[in-house]
């Protein structure tokens, strides 16, 4: 049977019949040798569509159809002016994030810390004077000297001094430890939602070179430059020739005799005498009916295993 392989995604058919012959090899004379299973296909090489992973507008091209690229490779450049302002924008974002989070771990400053140490030291200072005065009155009313009015005016000097010794004392404790621990946590958790954002506009403008995934020839530029990309646009595809693919089909008969790694003879019509070595490298499970490009309506209705063929190229 001769027939030209239907074109799957990914694949793009060479337009070169090809004989694949498997089992004991054919003669020079081309004939047949007992045991030779021979069918027809096309060769076929991978596309790579290579596509943009983001959004702006081509500024080069840098290799045209025909030519040849290795793997990683720039090949297109795609502008990205405005993520680097929005790059400079999320570098500030994490400098402030990282100027808060040193200020709650530091504290309070040094001089602040000293004045609340002073107030303190005054109030301290202030409820010892109204303590002696509290005792002092308690006696003088003991013996009658004071009125009752003149020792509860000095028991209240004293419950306030006390109560300013005590709010000078938080206030230090405060301004020494200033922040809480939720507090820290959550601007440790605003220093890297800052940080995230600054790499993941990193990325953005490093996806703004295209590169090429593989090793092969341009086959197809469907883009030019000026033109805008968006994520999945297409904007090369390169043919990997490193190796070839062999598609042919054979009937459940012809199948027991072919197994993984087997070797097999290619011939192309294009090379009449030249042999290409190839290796068997997927067996279809399944039986389908022979693909509708054949050439007769006998053959159309048989039922066929697909093989693949892989050729060095």
């Amino acid at each position: 049977m001769r027939f030209r392989k239907k074109i799957h995604n990914g694949t793009m058919a060479l337009g070169v019949v090809a004989v694949a012959s498997l089992g004991l090899l054919a003669s020079c004379s081309g004939k047949k040798t007992k045991g030779v299973i021979e069918a027809s296909g096309t060769i076929e090489v991978r596309e790579v569509n290579v596509a943009s992973k983001v959004s702006g507008q081509i500024l080069e091209l840098r290799v045209d159809e025909g030519s040849s690229v290795k793997a990683g490779d720039t090949i297109v450049l795609i502008d990205h002016e405005a993520m680097d302002i929005q790059l400079r924008q999320a570098e500030a974002g994490v400098a402030l994030a990282e100027a808060q989070l040193a200020l709650l771990r530091q504290g309070a400053r040094i001089e602040d810390i000293r004045q609340g140490e002073e107030a303190l030291r005054q109030a301290e200072a202030s409820f010892k004077v109204a303590g002696e005065d509290a005792r002092r009155m308690r006696e003088l009313a003991r013996r009658g000297s004071v009125t009752p009015k003149q020792k509860e005016d000095a028991e209240a000097r004293l419950t306030v001094a006390d109560a300013q010794r005590g709010s000078a004392g938080e206030a230090v404790a405060k301004l020494r430890r200033l922040a809480r621990p939720e507090e820290i946590r959550a601007a440790e958790a605003r220093l890297a939602q800052a940080a995230a954002a600054s790499d993941l506009l990193r990325k953005a403008i490093a996806d703004c070179a295209v590169v090429s995934p593989v090793t092969g020839i341009v086959t197809q530029r469907p883009v030019e430059s000026g033109e805008l990309a968006t994520p999945g646009t297409v904007v090369m595809v390169v043919s990997e020739l490193s190796k070839a693919r062999l598609m042919i089909y054979v009937s459940e008969q012809e199948l027991g005799g072919i197994r993984l790694g087997q070797a097999a003879e290619v011939r192309i019509d294009s090379a009449p005498g030249r042999v290409f070595q190839g290796t068997v490298t997927f067996i279809s499970p399944e039986a389908e009916f022979t693909p509708k490009n054949v050439q007769t309506k006998e053959d159309r209705v048989k039922l066929v295993f697909g093989v693949k063929v892989e050729i060095p190229n």
